[in-house]
């Protein structure tokens, strides 16, 4: 029960773990912390073909072959500071979630599925855990904003 994607599906798929993992970076939005939550965010991505190497979803977006062929170019996306203060970005990335895994419904095996769902929270977190509030990014490193996002995307995820 594998299946093969349209350009349309692979960036949907794309989109998912990259504005959830936005999300929480913007959510709680610090000058030092920004750049290695973005950091964090795109070790994840770039390591999730070797991270999940018989995930077909995972594969068809982030393998070596994949991202050589460059058919899915991922598109920074417009992010408006009212979004983010009015918690309109949260519902933009629960959006480009429920949208991917639509993509998925009936389409692969609920294994593969699942293991997509856990590496779209994997990214949020990471991205949570890569800095702190104190200076320099130190200090606890999930506050309050981004516990309060990583606990809906995971509520959405039911992971």
């Amino acid at each position: 029960m594998t299946a093969d994607f349209t350009l349309e599906e692979l960036k949907a798929i794309a989109a998912a773990p990259m504005l959830a993992g936005l999300t929480v970076s913007m959510i709680d939005l610090g000058l030092i912390s920004t750049i290695p939550e973005i950091a964090a965010l795109s070790k994840e991505m770039a390591g999730a073909a070797k991270k999940y190497p018989h995930n077909s979803i995972i594969q068809a977006v982030f393998s070596e072959a994949a991202i050589k062929e460059g058919s899915v170019k991922l598109e920074q996306p417009d992010i408006k500071a009212e979004d983010v203060e009015s918690g309109a970005l949260i519902e933009q990335a629960i959006e480009a979630i429920t949208v991917a895994l639509d993509v998925l419904k009936d389409r692969v095996p609920v294994e593969e599925v699942n293991e997509y769902k856990g590496f779209i929270y994997t990214c949020a977190e990471a991205v949570a855990q890569a800095a702190g509030s104190g200076i320099f990014g130190t200090g606890i490193k999930v506050s309050a904003k981004e516990s309060a996002a990583l606990e809906r995307l995971k509520a959405v995820l039911a992971v």
